[in-house]
């Protein structure tokens, strides 16, 4: 299994997997060689998403990771906040550590580039996983939804 930093060739492969996961409303409004088209220009659009992908003689899994800078403070002029997104593996292939192997590459992609914390917003099935992962809640995180 190789887990690599997707380039604009896996475009396809991270709309199918964004497809496959999306829910049967939203896959019915758009083809997955449309979405694609969609998710290409978008992606050129937005260099603080990297997407990265576990291939394994095909993408079976993917997690997006957007870093976002921080304001900076005396002596430190680079700080980054990073939260990882759209993890999803097929299902054929779960179970076996796909994800969690996602997970941890964006994590030290993520610390690479200096930032100080990694998020995570998470179903209630993964946060076991996450959690083996170093993952922890957080007092001081807070969420406000729309409405």
């Amino acid at each position: 299994m190789d887990i690599r930093i997707a380039d604009q060739a896996d475009v396809k492969h991270l709309a199918r997997l964004l497809w496959l996961n999306a829910t049967p409303e939203q896959r019915a409004s758009q083809s997955v060689e449309e979405f694609a088209a969609d998710l290409d220009t978008w992606w050129a659009g937005n260099p603080a998403h990297v997407a990265f992908v576990a291939d394994e003689n095909e993408v079976v899994g993917m997690a997006w990771l957007a870093t976002v800078p921080r304001v900076p403070r005396p002596g430190v002029t680079t700080r980054r906040s990073a939260d990882i997104q759209s993890v999803f593996v097929v299902p054929e292939q779960r179970g076996r550590g796909v994800g969690s192997a996602l997970v941890q590459a964006a994590a030290d992609h993520a610390f690479d580039l200096g930032a100080g914390h990694v998020t995570v917003h998470s179903g209630r099935r993964a946060v076991p996983v996450y959690e083996r992962l170093g993952f922890a809640s957080s007092r001081q995180l807070l969420q406000k939804e729309s409405r």
